[in-house]
């Protein structure tokens, strides 16, 4: 999985750093709604069972596959 500067950075920050990489992963190859932003970033969602079914939002450049930016995103509503 490809990682950008700014992803490596954020995941340090206390209330990203427990975000498992193989959520990311999950949220990537297994979204359950995908949006693309007008900057080309991909933007997909995922419940994340083991966190009480919370989903996980994993922001892609456009090349589909360098992770840009991950969380929990409190406001997402399948």
């Amino acid at each position: 999985m490809k990682l950008t500067k700014y992803f490596e950075a954020m995941r340090e920050r206390p209330d990203r750093a427990a975000i498992r990489t193989e959520w990311i992963q999950r949220v990537v190859e297994q979204p359950v709604k995908e949006a693309v932003q007008q900057d080309g970033r991909i933007r997909r969602w995922a419940p994340i069972a083991e966190m009480g079914g919370r989903y996980l939002r994993v922001v892609l450049l456009p090349d589909g596959e360098t992770v840009h930016n991950a969380f929990f995103d409190r406001s997402f509503r399948p």
